[in-house]
């Protein structure tokens, strides 16, 4: 299983949303890529990063960062938050960037999904976040009448492989991910999944790691690395199998 650490931008700050709230933000760092390099050195294979004041202002904000990121590490990088366009998505993987999330984009646009995953394939990925089984877009601000199994399934019908399903409810919340949830998801929906949301012990990561055989392939953490309470080289471990 591939563990990501996850650096959320804003301001050109690392920083952690509780629930996606702006108003309940907390800055872990003014230097986002001497975060990105401290989590390459401990043996991360995969970073995750989202641009969050893209994600609330519909297009990226922090893509100078961004670029810097690429530019230190040696690892792949995939990027959400306010990606809703062609031309985006191609100035992003021009960038380095090994993967795209596209979010909001599958509710309002899934014909540009479709057409990127044409172009792109597997370098195009859906973050489906869920808030009481519906997808909440725009930056979680508003809720979808799309259930997030009915979305997952049409993004697969598009060509879409891999998915980032969030519990929006669990997110920055230290409770641990919704399992249940996420194995739904990789079940009904035939899909690779990504889980996000509430990773904070290594309990979780063991726990997803017995849904491995389910389709469930990731596991984002964010705010649980910045405290403390999960270590990454523990964490790298135990989804190794080690």
């Amino acid at each position: 299983m591939i563990i990501f650490p996850a650096i959320d931008l804003r301001q050109g700050k690392a920083v952690r949303l509780l629930q996606g709230d702006p108003d309940q933000q907390t800055v872990f760092s003014d230097d986002p890529v001497a975060v990105a390099v401290r989590w390459q050195e401990l043996g991360a294979k995969f970073l995750h990063l989202v641009d969050l004041d893209g994600a609330f202002a519909g297009k990226p904000q922090n893509l100078t960062v961004v670029q810097a990121i690429v530019a230190a590490l040696k690892i792949p990088v995939q990027l959400g938050g306010g990606i809703r366009d062609m031309a985006t998505i191609e100035q992003i993987l021009d960038l380095g960037v090994n993967r795209v999330i596209l979010g909001t984009t599958a509710i309002s646009q899934p014909q540009l999904v479709q057409e990127a995953a044409k172009r792109f394939s597997d370098r195009i990925v859906v973050g489906i976040d869920g808030k009481n089984g519906l997808v909440a877009i725009e930056g979680w601000g508003q809720t979808a009448s799309t259930s997030v199994l009915d979305l997952a399934r049409a993004m697969g019908d598009v060509g879409i492989t891999r998915i980032v399903f969030t519990d929006t409810r669990r997110d920055g919340m230290m409770q641990g991910p919704n399992l249940a949830s996420t194995r739904e998801m990789a079940l009904a929906s035939g899909l690779k999944v990504i889980a996000s949301g509430g990773i904070s012990s290594l309990a979780d990561i063991k726990a997803l790691v017995e849904l491995e055989a389910d389709g469930v392939e990731g596991a984002i953490t964010g705010k649980a690395l910045y405290t403390g309470a999960l270590d990454l080289t523990e964490a790298l471990a135990v989804a190794e199998g080690k």
